[in-house]
């Protein structure tokens, strides 16, 4: 029987390799994020990547303990662990460009190359560990309950250091390449400690350290060539501003995977998207021409509808509520909104933050928060859409952009919602969407009062938007039976039709 490890080596080794994994199952999403955005399928399959990868490794790692001495395996199996986690970033970055789209596929084989490989050889190092310190088989129940709690307390204390500090903090790259250094070295180190206590039995393969040492060079070197997804990493994106060749003064905002926001730096009235036409068209009817609004943002992005109504609206006020503040900064620096515009963010969840705003105190409330072609679920919901209705003045209105295709579930089923709260609601999109043809951006709009849609859609139709709408009956045949969003029950991610 092999000598056991010291039992602090052993404590320490098991705590480390259990938080690795954990680590590299929350880096993984961010990984792949931009590539395939951010939804519940692509949470689902890194979570289900990262279990599946641990059964493997406890698995094989305890099979391979009963066959060869632990002792030797151990070094060499973190080694190679840390050189595949540099590896990850490489991969998933080649691995992205090439494969492209959301479809499920796509998603499950990049949570497979975030996660699996280095999660599944961290795991086997437990039960190597186990069955090392079994020296006393007396003792059996301590040492593995002892040993599975420290792997479970290493996983715990991963999650709150990733999650609410190391992610704030660092890049996903940094992280990777110090959580990947940080096997190596403790590998080499395991090796070193080893050969120097008694039970150590000599292993003289000369290719073993080559074909590690090559695994972290290679990782090194591919990490160098491979493509970058994103010019600033934030708390929640992959974010990039680009030029428009076309339009000197023009510029983009890109999230992930999606074109997010445009923006005019000149000419501030200048909207290139057509369901921001939209909205811009319902405000422009909302009140007598020049006249300033209130209004309310969920979502900025590149803020181009408030600065569309400070420029056409002067006076008016915008407040914007935005989760991720690294997007703000980036807009702040790249996309500088100007002096006179009276545009005040508030960085925090909508959902959380609309709370605090005063009963009756807005004109419009537009909603505009996606993650990926989704909008996040608690922002779907009849209890927020009820949040909206007590922001808004009594003849005020809502503009919310939603994307779906058909057969449009998810679309039905927000209007649905929003015609459980509002007794006046809309749709406003190009006929081919309305008509079950093609799919896209449609613009829910809702208020307490009758909606001006004839005065929007011509001025839709000013800006050369082909817009047309529905209300009424016609607008109840097209929700038909679907469901009311509810906190209880919103499945978004399933409703909505992905584009293919």
């Amino acid at each position: 029987m092999s000598e056991p490890l010291p039992r602090g080596v052993a404590a320490v080794t098991v705590f480390v390799s259990s938080g690795s994994v954990l680590v590299l199952e929350i880096l993984a999403l961010r990984l792949i994020a931009p590539y395939v955005g951010v939804t519940l399928q692509t949470n689902t399959a890194v979570i289900g990547m990262a279990l599946g990868a641990i059964a493997l490794g406890v698995w094989t790692g305890g099979r391979l303990a009963d066959v060869v001495d632990p002792r030797r395996v151990l070094p060499p199996l973190v080694v190679l662990a840390g050189g595949l986690t540099l590896l990850t970033l490489p991969i998933v970055r080649f691995a992205g460009a090439a494969l492209g789209g959301a479809d499920p596929t796509t998603v499950v084989l990049l949570a497979a190359c975030a996660v699996f490989a280095p999660a599944a050889l961290l795991s086997a190092v437990t039960p190597m560990v186990v069955k090392l310190q079994l020296a006393d088989l007396r003792r059996t129940g301590e040492v593995v309950g002892s040993l599975s709690g420290v792997g479970t307390l290493g996983a715990i204390v991963a999650t709150f250091a990733t999650g609410f500090v190391l992610v704030a903090a660092l890049p996903s790259s940094v992280i990777v390449f110090g959580l990947g250094g940080l096997l190596v070295a403790g590998g080499v180190g395991l090796w070193w400690l080893l050969r120097r206590s008694p039970g150590h039995s000599s292993d003289r393969s000369p290719g073993r350290p080559a074909v590690l040492a090559g695994v972290v060079v290679v990782a090194a070197g591919l990490t160098v060539f491979a493509p970058q997804p994103c010019d600033v990493e934030t708390a929640y994106h992959c974010a990039a501003v680009a030029g428009d060749p076309a339009r000197p003064s023009g510029r983009e905002l890109h999230l992930d995977t999606l074109r997010h926001s445009y923006v005019d730096l000149r000419d501030l009235t200048y909207l290139e998207f057509s369901y921001v036409q939209g909205i811009a068209s319902i405000a422009d009817v909302l009140r007598p021409a020049g006249q300033p609004v209130r209004a309310l943002h969920l979502g900025g992005g590149g803020m181009t509808l408030p600065r569309y109504l400070a420029a056409a609206r002067p006076g008016s006020r915008s407040v914007v509520l935005e989760v991720d503040g690294g997007v703000v900064d980036l807009v702040r620096r790249e996309l500088p909104t100007r002096p006179e515009a009276d545009i005040r963010v508030r960085v925090g969840d909508a959902r959380v933050l609309v709370r605090d705003e005063p009963t009756g105190s807005y004109d419009l409330v537009v909603g505009d928060a996606f993650g990926g072609i989704a909008v996040p679920w608690h922002l779907t919901t009849v209890d927020m859409i009820e949040q909206v209705q007590r922001v808004l003045t009594p003849d005020g209105v809502y503009a919310a952009n939603v994307i779906d295709r058909p057969p449009a579930a998810f679309l039905r089923a927000e209007i649905a919602t929003v015609r459980a709260v509002f007794p006046h609601v809309a749709v406003l999109a190009p006929p081919a969407y309305l008509e079950g043809r093609d799919g896209g951006n449609f613009v829910v709009v809702a208020s307490d009062r009758p909606l001006p849609v004839d005065a929007a859609l011509d001025r839709a139709r000013q800006r050369g938007t082909g817009y047309a709408a529905l209300e009424g009956a016609a607008l109840a045949r097209f929700v038909g039976d679907a469901e009311v969003l509810t906190d209880d029950h919103a499945p978004v991610d399933q409703l909505i039709t992905p584009f293919g």
